[in-house]
């Protein structure tokens, strides 16, 4: 019997090839022609971060949550390994978004270069200190020494000075001590009180939190006193305007997937357990803080006159800063805020 079998397939073998190819050859043809168009149409968008920003954590979930394919683009993440080497890497086209600041923005802008800013995160670091400092108010700074982990023209280092200056008479520069240090040195040195005071990066700040640490004063309180009483983006995705006109479709699709991210985070704990491991969060407390400080960060709509609240605090830094902060930039350079960013927009206050 099998060999009747056998003989019965050889023989109806070339019947069968040709039923195959008539019916099942087109459709396999047009399977993967539609495949093919689908990677062609998917454009790829290069995101430039530091190797363990905080940043990634939003990239992570969008890749997790399969964001990336819902909004059809593809996702290249390009570590770097600071903020100077990723605004060289987005100047030299080995990637098309960053993050960065308005003021970086501007400046290039005044210059001449046409890269343009959208909101990312109004995170940004306090003032910290021990509980038993006895410091209460920024007067109490007067004679203390002040760590600051982003150099002389941090822009809250900066707003910070216009502050003490305008509500107690203080130039901090002269009445009390800086001491600038790198980020992971500058928690040890406040824990270890060899500064009396930090001004940190935010998530470093969080990290002081969990440890028992303190705000002495945080940046809207900062802003409120300088007339500025609406909270305002820090830092944003970065890229080229002419970028942004060659790629219409990969940006929008990049930012939909992005604030969806966002307003995930928002809400999910359980995302956040998800995400722990990346976080490197040393305890539970670590980890709260961080979860905490970065969902205080969301913005979940953008004021209508974002981009006049924004400038008043240009204002300030320019003039407290110089020419060294802001170049020829001495005013928020229109164009600074990109135009054809979509995102939510605040209800009437």
């Amino acid at each position: 019997m099998r060999i009747h079998l056998i003989a019965a397939i050889c023989r109806w073998k070339p019947l069968v090839l040709q039923a195959l190819r008539l019916f099942m050859l087109p459709g396999l043809l047009a399977w993967a022609s539609l495949s093919m168009a689908a990677e062609e149409i998917a454009p790829t968008v290069r995101v430039g971060v530091l190797k363990f920003g905080t940043v990634n954590w939003e990239l992570d979930v969008m890749e997790a949550r399969n964001l990336t394919k819902k909004y059809g683009f593809t996702l290249k993440v390009i570590p770097l390994a600071s903020g100077d080497a990723s605004t060289v890497a987005l100047q030299g086209g080995a990637v098309d978004v960053i993050v960065s600041d308005w003021i970086w923005v501007s400046r290039q802008r005044a210059e001449g270069n046409p890269y343009t800013f959208v909101p990312y995160s109004n995170a940004v670091g306090s003032i910290m200190v021990k509980p038993d400092s006895g410091m209460h108010s920024v007067a109490d700074l007067q004679g203390r020494s002040i760590g600051i982990s982003g150099g002389p023209h941090d822009k809250v280092w900066l707003l910070l000075r216009a502050y003490a200056s305008k509500k107690h008479s203080i130039d901090l520069t002269k009445a009390a001590r800086p001491v600038f240090a790198a980020p992971p040195l500058l928690n040890e040195l406040v824990a270890s009180a060899q500064v009396d005071a930090a001004l940190n990066l935010w998530h470093y700040d969080a990290r002081l939190e969990a440890r028992g640490m303190r705000p002495l004063i945080r940046l809207p309180e900062i802003l409120a006193g300088l007339g500025i009483d609406r909270p305002i983006p820090m830092v944003g995705w970065v890229f080229r305007d002419d970028w942004a006109t060659r790629n219409p479709a990969a940006l929008d699709r990049f930012f939909s997937a992005s604030l969806e991210a966002k307003s995930l985070m928002a809400r999910s704990d359980e995302e956040w357990e998800r995400l722990r491991p990346l976080m490197r969060a040393e305890d539970d407390a670590t980890f709260i803080a961080l979860r905490n400080g970065y969902r205080s960060g969301i913005p979940h709509c953008i004021e209508a006159d974002a981009v006049a609240t924004v400038a008043s605090a240009y204002r300030v830094l320019a003039e407290v800063g110089g020419d060294k902060l802001v170049g020829k930039s001495t005013s928020l350079a229109p164009g600074t805020f990109w135009p054809g960013f979509k995102g939510p927009t605040c209800g009437k206050k």
